[in-house]
């Protein structure tokens, strides 16, 4: 089974079947399951959730798409604009890698504000040459 992947500014109400929508500007993918349910299915596109990459003439999706909450349960990835499927996982499975990708995302958050904060902290001070030249222009 293949999708065709299609670049919009915004994903459209009405989905097509075996359409893979991408919007850039709102870094987001969406389709139809893949399964045939009928389905939405949106994959966020950011560090910690999905990754896009496009090859210049095909997609693929990392890492898998769960659909754990769909009562079809269907498991499987998007790569080269091919859908390969992957087993159904249990529930523990599932729960296992929620937890798992849970604390991943707070440390990620918590080394990203880190950054902020120590960047924010670096544009209030000035170099020693800088307040030289600050103080030989009289400011």
């Amino acid at each position: 089974m293949s999708v065709i992947h299609e670049f919009v500014e915004f994903i459209p109400e009405e989905l097509k079947e075996g359409v893979l929508y991408i919007s850039i500007n709102y870094a987001t993918a969406s389709h139809l399951c893949c399964c045939g349910c009928g389905n939405r299915v949106v994959t966020p596109i950011t560090p910690d959730d999905w990754k896009l990459i496009f090859d210049g003439v095909s997609v693929s999706l990392h890492p898998s798409i769960g659909n754990w909450n769909f009562p079809c349960r269907s498991h499987y990835w998007i790569k080269g604009d091919q859908v390969r499927w992957d087993r159904k996982w249990d529930k523990e499975e599932v729960r296992a890698v929620r937890t798992a990708q849970s604390e991943e995302k707070k440390t990620l958050d918590k080394t990203n504000a880190e950054k902020r904060n120590k960047s924010e902290d670096l544009k209030g001070k000035q170099t020693f040459g800088q307040r030289v030249t600050s103080w030989l222009k009289g400011k």
